[in-house]
């Protein structure tokens, strides 16, 4: 879509022309940067204090300074598709982008000023994001996309239920709050993977696309939904366990069969499909495996936890931000050839993470050290290779 100047699109820097630019290089970079000081916590090589302490900053900045950065950057780029409005950029986007980087920052060195000044800087950048998000969809009235707004409000009551875990004003444990945001993060993996994968896997392999069936759709998305929902709620009722189990094993199910239906085994001469269908298997197998740790003794019940967001939400941020990246800048659907390695790196991380501290918990941060060294080859090559991409003029010489 011809939707702005060339001329007055050379005035702007590449990087800030459009959403996905900034935050999915960032994201990608802030993710690694994260991980090596938390690796670096655990083993003691450094004794500085983050946000909150080590544990929670180190849960809150994966979920809401990573995740959350680079679902900005796919629906800052999305939008512009959806309503053939002009996507933020230049000075404006650059402003948003130094707000989320100004969260990262302060979580980092927190004595530079005091806790309500750091909170609100915090979750100042998810509510502006929606409202940037909301304004073009109101104003064609393009309501199915709307969703999308109330979800990134849904983010920040989760963030805020972090911060009020943590300084112990609800009813509520930080990795209650967590669970919330992963859970949520896997309702919008969930619904975008609705979306998109038949088509990208039709598209891919030259197959015909597998049409969805509404009841399941639902299932798979709604359990995920009502989970989300009873977790956010918790400082106000108790809810028993086998309603969660219930819940978790449900939703597992319905994803494992939408995944079934999608036929992955097609996909894997193709990097840029398997990895996407690679991390839907782990959210699946993830939240079963969740689901049953309701109903019986499973020592060590959070390390489950990473099969859904390593392998699941890292491995479909790392799938989707390669493809993406590719297309919205005017190239071929082709990723770098390193990039098959960068996808299998992201599931060996969480293969290791998960699986070694449960059976060999005496070597609980070697697997650690070693599950954080496939995620930096993961997004390392992502940004090795792709970081040229972001930082240049489209391909084609067209906007974005």
């Amino acid at each position: 879509m011809q939707i702005t100047d060339l001329a007055e699109e050379q005035q702007i820097l590449p990087v800030l022309r459009l959403g996905f630019r900034p935050f999915f290089l960032a994201g990608a970079l802030f993710s690694m940067v994260a991980l090596v000081l938390w690796g670096a916590m655990l083993s003691g090589y450094i004794t500085f204090q983050p946000y909150g302490g080590g544990l929670w900053w180190h849960i809150h900045e994966m979920l809401f300074g990573f995740g959350c950065a680079i679902v900005a950057g796919f629906l800052l780029t999305a939008i512009q598709n959806w309503t053939g409005i002009r996507g933020v950029s230049g000075a404006s986007l650059l402003g948003l982008f130094l707000l989320w980087l100004a969260g990262r920052v302060v979580l980092l060195l927190p004595t530079l000023l005091n806790d309500y000044v750091i909170i609100l800087i915090d979750l100042s950048f998810l509510p502006t994001v929606a409202y940037i998000l909301g304004k073009p969809l109101f104003k064609i009235k393009q309501y199915r996309n709307l969703f999308f707004v109330p979800l990134l409000v849904l983010f920040t009551v989760a963030n805020i239920e972090m911060y009020l875990a943590k300084l112990g004003l609800v009813n509520m444990t930080v990795s209650q709050a967590a669970y919330a945001s992963v859970i949520l993060m896997a309702v919008l993996m969930s619904v975008m993977a609705g979306r998109v994968v038949p088509m990208f896997t039709a598209n891919g392999t030259k197959t015909a696309k597998v049409l969805p069936l509404p009841w399941l759709e639902k299932l798979a998305t709604g359990s995920l939904a009502l989970i989300t929902a009873l977790l956010l709620l918790q400082p106000l009722f108790t809810v028993p366990a086998f309603v969660f189990g219930s819940l978790f094993l449900l939703s597992g199910g319905c994803q494992a069969i939408r995944w079934f239906r999608w036929k992955p085994w097609i996909t894997l001469g193709v990097p840029l499909l398997w990895s996407i269908h690679g991390a839907i298997f782990f959210i699946w197998v993830g939240l079963f495996t969740v689901g049953m740790s309701y109903f019986i003794v499973v020592p060590f019940v959070s390390h489950l936890w990473h099969l859904i967001t390593v392998g699941g939400m890292g491995g479909l941020i790392l799938a989707m931000i390669s493809r993406v990246s590719l297309g919205h800048t005017g190239r071929k659907l082709q990723q770098p050839k390193a990039m098959f390695w960068g996808f299998l790196s992201i599931f060996i991380a969480a293969i290791i993470r998960v699986i070694g501290p449960i059976f060999w918990m005496q070597y609980y941060i070697t697997f650690i050290n070693l599950s954080i060294a496939f995620w930096l080859i993961a997004f390392g090559l992502f940004a090795y290779h792709y970081a040229p991409m972001l930082i240049k003029p489209r391909v084609d010489g067209r906007p974005g």
